[in-house]
């Protein structure tokens, strides 16, 4: 069983949700507090083990490869009027050299089509996935345990109320574990009513490498767009899927609701922020 060392995060999606903050600045730099919402996955892939993070990105994306290289002019400001603080912030962020890989997706069609784009970096090798719009705190840690237990293709999912399974894409559960169980299938927005369970696909997926193949053959799904979901349907005739119970919260900051709450969340937790802010709430709202 191969280490998982590679993570793919599609980043090429254009915003539109966010317009007009998303014009002329990617959707995946706003800030959830004082970091970009990429910034937040990316620490918790390093934080799992992750070595190597490969950005499938879009026209207009290039200020996140900058933003994960050496800012030469900054750091020498920082320095020079002794920011020690601020700089070790900026040094510490930084992956590796050769510890990340940009690939462009020229057309938006679709997840699958994305994650495709990475094969030739990739290689043949397990690999992670992770969603850039879910924010999550250790999520990838709980899947890499998962996989050492089960191998295989692991999905991490979510509970939802029954009356929301018809907004996700949703698991059916086969033979439970406890904390995981076998997937025997997936369903992309079931009309409401017919969902296998309340479990949710939650941005974070361990795949093996013959998704590729896959997605080559992979015809287009909903929205005429290449679905990853699809593809892994298809992986799971011949392949075993697992679905992992995260133990925590997600936030959905690709819709306006989840990305402020992720940011009261975040902010409340800051020592340096969270008293102050909470305080700021609470007058608010006596208001």
């Amino acid at each position: 069983m191969k280490r998982i060392r590679k993570a793919v995060l599609p980043v090429a999606g254009l915003g539109t949700r966010f317009l007009p903050a998303t014009k002329s600045i990617p959707k995946e730099m706003l800030t959830v507090v004082d970091r970009p919402v990429i910034q937040h996955v990316v620490d918790e892939a390093r934080e799992a083990g992750i070595e190597h993070f490969v950005f499938v990105t879009g026209r207009n994306k290039g200020v996140i490869e900058d933003h994960f290289d050496i800012a030469y002019e900054l750091e020498k400001t920082l320095s020079d009027r002794n920011k020690s603080r601020e700089l070790e912030s900026l040094t510490a962020d930084l992956p590796g050299a050769g510890q990340t890989s940009f690939t462009r997706q020229q057309a938006p069609l679709g997840l699958g089509h994305a994650v495709w784009c990475a094969r030739e970096i990739v290689g043949d090798e397990p690999f992670a996935v992770l969603l850039p719009d879910m924010l999550s705190r250790g999520c990838m840690k709980q899947m890499l345990d998962a996989y050492a237990e089960h191998g295989g293709n692991i999905i991490a999912v979510e509970e939802v109320p029954e009356d929301q399974t018809h907004q996700y894409g949703i698991v059916a559960v086969g033979r439970d574990y406890g904390r995981t169980f076998d997937i025997t299938g997936m369903v992309e927005k079931p009309p409401k009513g017919t969902a296998p369970s309340n479990l949710i696909i939650s941005g974070r997926y361990i795949l093996q490498p013959e998704i590729f193949s896959v997605l080559s053959a992979q015809e287009k799904g909903a929205g005429g767009e290449i679905q990853l979901t699809d593809a892994m349907k298809r992986l799971a005739e011949t392949q075993s899927f697992f679905g992992m119970r995260y133990r925590g919260r997600t936030y959905d900051t690709g819709n306006k609701l989840g990305f402020l709450m992720a940011n009261v969340a975040y902010a409340l937790e800051r020592e340096d922020l969270g008293p102050a802010f909470r305080e700021e709430i609470l007058a608010h709202l006596k208001a």
